[in-house]
């Protein structure tokens, strides 16, 4: 019997239409080999809904996206929006994304693959074999705090102010979906604050502690941030699953995403209590590059595979779409991003060919 899905599509800007229409096209073929049907309904955010209707995140597109059952995002944001109030950029519509679908917990794997090994900056022995959970909280801490804004002090200074908090309950939530991602992995959590000179991390870390005797089968380490940046860099195998705030964890998922060799490999997943999640590549845009067919499609079409295995309960499909990933790279197809001496260099369009040639 068919199982029938409804994707919301948001390409969004720069890059985001070429690596959509080759991940469209490859979960079109797994669903005709694996009796899926996929009603897919594209939506506007970021630049260019603001070229469109004004607004980064049109309420329309909110609306959308709700009635699906999972949201498959490319990227968002380009120079020519720049400029912009903060309340109209293309950012503010990818945070109101979050904050509409209560979108709480950020999942950003960086796992090295063996055929790109030699396409990281750091020695062979550093990062073979490095396979990172970064688990992010998504709509607390200093990006969603206030008080928030730019004032004028009684002398006439300006004066930027942000604010970093949250909540017990926050915190728990956040920690839980941690310890259960550490139970399906290696059994190992490392929790990262600044404990020793903020109080809201000294929450996060008494909160995050609490937790622990109800996951046995999961170490608990702690570790400041700074301390972290530098073992990621340093010794990245020491750590399995990662724990964090959102600001931390917006940093340090970055760096993990670079131990692999290219940020345009790496997928993610923000989920919430409920209701559809939303799936994405961790890279961004590159305005430069688009719509010359050079982008890397593969972390787009590996956020697709996160969308079948979490939201839609197809973990087959998942594993399939992973598994024609590593053979186009073993082919030896390689984007500009990540080409070595010896692969075969292809553009955007063609390598979701090769995908396709691989699950045919």
């Amino acid at each position: 019997m068919t199982s029938s899905f409804r994707i919301t599509l948001l390409p969004g800007d720069g890059i985001g239409p070429e690596i959509m229409a080759v991940t469209v096209e490859v979960l079109k073929t797994i669903g005709r080999q694996m009796d899926l049907a996929f009603e897919f309904e594209t939506a506007l955010i970021g630049g260019a809904a603001i070229d469109a209707t004004g607004e980064p995140l049109p309420e329309e597109t909110l609306k959308i996206c709700k009635a699906s059952d999972a949201v498959l995002l490319a990227a968002i944001g380009g120079y020519q929006w720049d400029s912009l109030p903060r309340h109209q950029r293309p950012e503010t519509g990818l945070l109101a994304l979050r904050a509409g679908l209560g979108l709480f917990a950020n999942l950003r794997p960086a796992t090295i693959l063996p055929q790109l090994v030699d396409a990281s900056s750091l020695k062979r022995e550093v990062v073979e074999g490095v396979d990172i959970m970064v688990v992010r909280e998504l709509t607390g801490g200093i990006y969603f705090g206030s008080p928030k804004g730019i004032f004028e002090t009684e002398t006439g200074h300006k004066r930027g102010v942000n604010t970093m908090v949250y909540t017990d309950s926050e915190i728990d939530r956040i920690g839980k979906v941690a310890f259960a991602t550490a139970q399906k992995r290696r059994g190992q959590l490392c929790s990262v604050d600044k404990a020793n000179v903020l109080e809201v991390s000294q929450l996060w870390r008494d909160r995050i502690t609490a937790l622990a005797p109800d996951y046995p089968d999961v170490t608990l380490t702690h570790m400041y941030v700074d301390n972290a940046a530098m073992q990621l860099i340093r010794w990245p195998k020491q750590f399995d699953t990662i724990v964090t705030g959102n600001l931390f964890g917006d940093i340090l998922s970055d760096a993990a995403a670079m131990l692999t060799g290219s940020i345009g490999m790496l997928p993610s997943a923000s989920l919430g209590a409920d209701g559809p999640g939303v799936y994405e590549p961790v890279h961004g845009s590159a305005p430069d590059i688009a719509g010359q067919d050079k982008a890397n499609p593969l972390a787009q079409v590996l956020s697709a595979a996160m969308m079948l295995r979490y939201a839609l309960d197809q973990p087959a499909a998942a594993d399939r779409l992973e598994q024609a990933v590593t053979t186009v790279l073993d082919q030896g197809y390689r984007t500009g991003d990540i080409m070595s001496a010896s692969m075969t260099q292809v553009g955007c369009q063609a390598m979701g060919e090769a995908l396709l040639r691989v699950l045919v």
